[in-house]
C-alpha cells in the first residue's frame, strides 16, 4: 500500500514532464498547415519552382515556400478544393520595405547588416529590384542580370556612360565591378564605399601611391576625386579636366604665367611663354602624388 501511494505522485511528475515537453496539439497543427510542399506548388508554378531554383541554395532548404510566401499553404488549400478568388500569396504586390523585411529574415548579417536606412532603402530599392530568387542570371548572388554592373545601370545609367569612355577602370573588360569598390547593401560610408572615405578606397589597389612621402601633394592626401573621375573621362589617367587647366584650377598665382592659353601666348602668337602647346605641368613635376628626393620641394623630378 504504501509503495502504491509513493508511486502516484512519481508518475505524476513523469507525466507532468511530458506534457510540458510536447507542445499543445494545436500549435502542431498551426506549423503543420503553414507548412508547404514545394513539389505542390510546382504543379501550377513550374517555372518558378524549377530552372535555375533547383540550383540555388533555397531549393536545399528546409523551409517550404511558406517561408517567404505567407498564406502560401492557405492559397495551396483553396487552388486543391477549387475554390475562386484564393488569395495569392505574392511578394511582388507588397511594398518594397515589406519585400526586403523577408529577405532579411535570413539574411541579416554581413554585408546585409546595415540595410535598413540606407540610401537604397530610403529610394524604395526592395531585394527583388536587384535579385531573384527563381530566376537569376549570375554565377553568384542571384542577381537579375549577368554581372553586378548591368544590375547597377539599370537605375545609374550617367556612371554607366562614363565607364565606356576613352580612359577607365577595367570594368567593361570584366576584371572590376561595382562591388569592388561599393557594398550596394551598406550606406554607412560616403557613395556606400567599401572603405571609410575615397582615397582609402583608392589606395587598396594604388599601394605605389599611399607613402608616407618627405614632400606630400594636399590634394592628394585630401580626396583622389579632386583630379580623378573613378568611372571614367575622355582624358589620360582618368582626369577630370586635361594638363595644364587641371592644374591651373589651383595654381593660378605661381612662378609660371597664370594666364589661360590663348592665341597670345601660344607657340604661334605674338607673345610666347615657357608654357606652350604641348606643354604639361608633368613634364618637369613628375611626382604629382608625393616624393622623396631631397631637392624635390616642387614634386620635381
Amino acid at each position: 500500500m504504501r509503495s502504491f501511494l509513493l508511486s502516484v505522485p512519481l508518475a505524476s511528475l513523469v507525466l507532468g514532464a511530458a506534457m510540458a515537453a510536447s507542445p499543445p496539439s494545436s500549435e502542431i497543427d498551426d506549423k503543420a498547415s503553414a507548412a508547404v510542399n514545394p513539389a505542390d506548388c510546382q504543379t501550377c508554378h513550374e517555372n518558378a519552382v524549377s530552372n535555375a531554383f533547383l540550383h540555388s541554395k533555397h531549393a536545399g532548404l528546409a523551409e517550404s515556400c511558406a517561408s517567404c510566401h505567407a498564406g502560401a499553404a492557405d492559397h495551396a488549400k483553396g487552388m486543391m478544393e477549387g475554390k475562386e478568388n484564393v488569395p495569392k500569396p505574392s511578394i511582388k504586390a507588397l511594398k518594397p520595405a515589406d519585400q526586403s523585411k523577408i529577405c532579411l529574415n535570413c539574411h541579416e548579417k554581413s554585408n546585409q547588416a546595415n540595410w535598413a536606412g540606407g540610401v537604397h532603402d530610403r529610394r524604395n530599392v526592395a531585394c527583388t529590384t536587384c535579385h531573384s530568387v527563381h530566376d537569376y542570371k549570375s554565377t553568384q548572388s542571384q542577381l537579375k542580370t549577368t554581372r553586378d554592373t548591368e544590375t547597377c545601370a539599370n537605375c545609374h545609367q550617367a556612371i554607366r556612360a562614363k565607364t565606356l569612355r576613352s580612359s577607365h577602370h577595367p570594368v567593361r573588360e570584366g576584371r572590376m565591378d561595382c562591388g569592388s569598390c561599393h557594398n550596394p547593401h551598406d550606406s554607412t560610408k560616403p557613395k556606400m564605399l567599401k572603405a571609410d572615405w575615397i582615397t582609402e578606397q583608392c589606395l587598396t589597389c594604388h599601394t605605389e601611391k599611399r607613402g608616407p612621402f618627405l614632400w606630400e601633394h594636399a590634394p592628394v592626401r585630401e580626396n583622389c576625386a579632386l583630379c580623378h573621375d573613378p568611372h571614367g573621362s575622355n582624358h589620360d589617367k582618368l582626369l577630370v579636366a586635361k594638363q595644364p587647366f587641371l592644374c591651373q584650377r589651383c595654381h593660378l598665382n605661381t612662378r609660371h604665367p597664370g594666364t589661360l592659353y590663348d592665341g597670345t601666348n601660344t607657340a604661334g602668337g605674338p607673345s610666347t611663354s615657357n608654357r606652350a602647346v604641348e606643354h604639361a605641368c608633368k613634364n618637369c613635376h613628375q611626382n604629382v602624388h608625393g616624393g622623396n628626393a631631397p631637392s624635390g620641394p616642387y614634386l620635381g623630378r
